[in-house]
């Protein structure tokens, strides 16, 4: 069985502080009974009774103002606590003030270093996961799906070679619907497997991207990707392209927007920003836990990154994610 180990009174710690702030308060009240003429009778009579009062008064209040300059840092350290956001990793407290409020500075910020570690191993490995269950079921899609509806396509173009002519309109339309159904699974795949950014790098798969949810949704995608980013890990490549991918597809599928603009820039302190920003409907207020979001957040927790989705003064939706070039 564990026991807590005692607590050592250090010198000049807050219990010295409050203890001799409340021993000095009583100290002066007992000092000012015995140098002044004042006495208690009894029964107490009403002046004397004022008198108790009005010091019992000054004593409490000299004490609460008393406690409180003592506390002060305590209560400062509570409001810092309170601002620290889980999905902001990085920030931590300053230690200052008194002894015992720099020691709980010192491990809170090492609880932060833990959980902030922890929590990025565990999100790793559930998005490495994820990744390799894309890449199989984007595999079963294109090689047995996609043979599969292949071969059911020739075998009615046999079909509609010796089928009456009664019959060859009804086989032709099943042709198309085949064909239809072939580049849908295709689409899938390509979604789930992003085989321009392996191959071509996070800027062409971004083009390519951009494209690609044009010719579905009709949207106008204006992109701007600024050179020099071959610094990127693959990690964080996947993380931008995923983002980038997420916030294109709410624009399409929830903004009912007609344009958004699309922006990968390098920062002057060495990180990098990507920008998606529709002239949709906005989010709703408050907003909602939905459209991704949450899976963007972590994803962006994976590599040090900061997630920012809000509304944007113009209108529409503003997705910025903030990435360090060198974690």
């Amino acid at each position: 069985m564990i026991r807590p180990k005692p607590m050592k009174i250090q010198r000049g710690s807050l219990y010295q502080r409050v203890f001799l702030l409340n021993a000095t308060i009583l100290i002066v009240a007992t000092l000012v009974v015995a140098i002044t003429p004042a006495t208690v009778s009894f029964p107490v009579e009403l002046t004397e009774a004022f008198v108790l009062v009005a010091g019992l008064i000054a004593i409490l209040v000299l004490n609460a103002f008393a406690l409180r300059a003592a506390f002060a840092p305590l209560e400062r350290l509570r409001r810092s606590m309170r601002e620290v956001d889980p999905y902001r990793p990085g920030k931590r407290l300053e230690a200052a003030g008194p002894q015992e409020v720099r020691e709980l500075v010192d491990v809170f910020n090492d609880m932060l270093d833990r959980l902030e570690g922890e929590r990025r191993e565990s999100g790793r490995q559930a998005l490495a996961a994820q990744e390799g269950e894309r890449w199989r079921v984007a595999q079963e899609l294109h090689d047995d799906v996609g043979q599969a509806l292949t071969g059911i396509l020739l075998r009615l173009e046999t079909l509609a070679r010796q089928a009456p002519a009664e019959l060859r309109s009804d086989v032709r339309a099943t042709q198309e619907a085949t064909r239809e159904t072939i580049d849908r699974v295709s689409r899938v795949a390509r979604q789930l497997r992003p085989e321009a950014l392996s191959d071509l790098g996070l800027a062409k798969a971004l083009a390519a991207l951009a494209r690609r949810v044009e010719e579905e949704s009709g949207l106008l995608i204006r992109q701007r990707v600024a050179a020099g980013l071959d610094d990127l890990d693959d990690e964080s490549e996947l993380v931008i392209y995923r983002v980038a991918q997420e916030s294109l597809t709410n624009a399409a599928r929830h903004a009912r927007a007609t344009h958004v603009e699309l922006r990968l820039e390098q920062t002057e302190d060495r990180g990098i920003v990507l920008r998606v920003r529709d002239n949709g409907v906005g989010l709703p207020d408050p907003p909602q836990a939905r459209y991704g979001i949450l899976g963007m957040r972590e994803r962006a927790l994976l590599i040090g990154a900061t997630l920012a989705i809000e509304n944007h003064e113009d209108g529409g939706v503003e997705v910025t994610l903030t990435a360090p070039l060198e974690r």
